[in-house]
């Protein structure tokens, strides 16, 4: 009777034996699985929760102008700030946060963080408090130890010449985007293209080491560009033209300084402007834009030297070509008059019309493109010069932000074809760009070569050198060289017999013309002599053009003429002369 009990006795150690090896094995199934079996995924998820990436930020370009021939100054620098952030999940006291940056970071403070309590999101793990911190405030806020707060190094633009350019210039928002001119327009050029690192870091965020799966790109900063502005060139028009409107009563104009043998833009002056350092104080936003390039307009006469380049190399017309100007010109059941009333007699020359601004004289030029008369075939004539040799209605691709096309009605479209036609020659009906304008007037006197018009001269490269960018041709052939020669010298006369002669210094070939365009008047629908547009269109140099200004004034109160000759005139006037003796160029005897 015992056999049993002892079996009994000693069956307890075996079966505890039995569940501990279920238990081990257990375990060790479940350790197999997941180190071996699911190793890869664990890994990755731990890899997930101790790796951070990071955007590494590139340094924006540098912008610099030349500054005649004694190299180049910076107009757009970079100055160091910082960034601060928070991580909501590591964040221990928001209140106090939230006090201190309000305190030290002031006007820079993200109000819309702390508005939407982003400190208390337990899903995010970057939250942006302030933006572009100066180095004492970020050292007064890394001096208060908040956990969960962190800074981050960046730039903005500092203005070492003040608002000189701004149009042209433009400039950088807190989001690091470039806005309006040639921040805008080149903002790839300029921004650079961020770095990544992905890196195991401690709880503050710092990376620790650098392993098999971290990931190191460097970013590329951003072009260093040098312009064809000259900074000494746009400090004078600046003021050239400030003294101009307010001589005339005018608070809104432009100024455009261009080499007319290259493209190259060497001054934009537009009045008003602004501080782009205190951009986010400026109440009207069209103080942003260039209006040299966004703002299309009726330019007026300035389009009578183009009409006239059409004329002679179309051979409608010839350079001695003469006209019976009899005051008036009637083209369907519209009467078309000249301003002026002389000079009225049947032997009136081409460079008569240029000279007087006659209106009748380009619609005869009109005429003669179409055998005598304003037709169809005058029409596209004329359209097909005006639209595909001087570019009118198409962007010139200047490195401007909203640069518009204007608009030219095609010589078969919409009603009264023969009368738009026949104002277009003098500048009316038609809306082009300053920058259109002074494009293809400088095409038609510098040999027939329609350069684009371009603010970038090269690159700076990190030895200091300059690589530079070589001037694009968009148009060959747009005047035969022997007509452009014949329009220069027909403008030249033009303004020398004429009034403005008078004020150019002996020894130069300073040649040029007036324009007052009329407004649409938005009550009635038709030109209103009340509020008049003036310009003026010319070139400078000794044997060939060296320059080409144009001049606008929008809302001039000058009296004793018209505001293409009061207003526009004399800021010319002023330029051209300056010009002559900026650029050394010695007179011909």
């Amino acid at each position: 009777m015992q056999l049993p009990t002892i079996l009994k006795a000693n069956g307890r150690p075996h079966l505890l034996a039995l569940l501990l090896f279920v238990v081990v094995s257990v375990f060790v199934v479940r350790l197999f699985y997941l180190q071996v079996i699911r190793h890869d995924y664990y890994e990755a998820q731990a890899m997930k929760s101790q790796q951070t990436k990071f955007t590494i930020a590139p340094e924006r370009g540098t912008i610099y102008a030349k500054n005649g021939h004694q190299g180049i100054v910076p107009l757009v620098l970079n100055e160091t700030v910082y960034t601060v952030f928070a991580d909501p999940k590591e964040v221990k006291d928001a209140a106090k946060i939230k006090s201190v940056i309000y305190r030290v970071a002031g006007g820079t403070v993200v109000e819309d963080t702390f508005k939407n309590d982003l400190l208390h999101d337990g899903e995010r793990r970057y939250v942006v408090l302030a933006r572009q911190v100066s180095l004492a405030q970020a050292q007064l806020i890394k001096k208060e130890g908040l956990a969960g707060v962190g800074l981050q190094e960046t730039t903005r633009r500092v203005y070492p010449e003040g608002a000189l350019a701004a149009q042209t210039l433009g400039f950088v928002n807190a989001e690091e985007k470039g806005q309006y001119g040639i921040e805008q327009a080149l903002n790839g050029r300029l921004g650079g293209t961020a770095g990544l690192l992905q890196a195991v870091t401690d709880v503050r965020r710092i990376p620790l080491t650098i392993g098999k799966d971290d990931i190191n790109i460097p970013a590329k900063d951003g072009d260093d560009l040098v312009l064809t502005i000259d900074r000494n060139i746009q400090a004078q028009a600046e003021q050239i033209l400030q003294a101009g409107l307010k001589r005339a009563n005018a608070t809104k104009g432009s100024l455009l300084v261009m080499d007319p043998n290259d493209g190259s833009v060497l001054a934009m002056a537009n009045t008003p402007t602004f501080d782009p350092a205190q951009y986010n104080k400026v109440e009207d936003g069209e103080a942003f834009q260039n209006a040299i390039v966004t703002n299309p307009y009726e330019a007026g006469s300035v389009i009578k030297t183009l009409t006239m380049g059409v004329g002679l190399d179309s051979g409608a017309v010839g350079y001695n070509s003469t006209y019976n100007n009899t005051g008036s010109v009637r083209v369907d059941d519209t009467v078309i008059r000249n301003v002026e009333e002389d000079p009225i007699f049947p032997g009136t020359t081409m460079t008569d019309v240029l000279r007087y601004s006659l209106n009748t004289g380009v619609v005869y030029v009109l005429q003669q493109m179409g055998g005598g008369d304003v037709n169809q075939k005058a029409r596209e004539t004329l359209e097909d010069y005006f639209t595909n040799h001087y570019r009118f209605g198409k962007l010139t691709g200047i490195e401007q932000a909203g640069e518009a096309e204007g608009t030219i009605i095609g010589a078969n479209e919409g009603y009264g074809r023969n009368v738009r036609y026949a104002n277009m020659t003098f500048g009316q009906g038609m809306d082009v760009t300053m920058i259109q304008a002074a494009g293809a007037f400088s095409a038609a006197i510098n040999g027939g070569t329609y350069y684009q018009p371009h603010l970038v001269s090269g690159t700076r490269q990190l030895d200091g050198s300059i690589r530079a960018e070589t001037p694009k041709v968009l148009g060959t052939n747009v005047l035969k060289p022997e007509v452009s020669a014949q329009l220069q010298e027909m403008i030249y006369q033009g303004r020398h017999q004429g009034f403005f002669g008078k004020f150019d210094p002996a020894g130069y070939r300073v040649g040029g013309k007036t324009g007052t365009s009329e407004i649409i008047d938005p009550t009635t629908g038709k030109y209103s002599d009340k509020n008049s547009v003036g310009s003026y269109l010319g070139f400078g140099g000794t044997d060939a053009p060296k320059y080409v200004i144009m001049v606008r004034v929008l809302d001039s109160k000058a009296t004793g003429g018209y505001e293409g000759t009061t207003a526009a005139g004399p800021i010319f006037n002023d330029m051209s002369n300056w010009m002559l003796q900026y650029l050394q160029l010695r007179p011909k005897q």
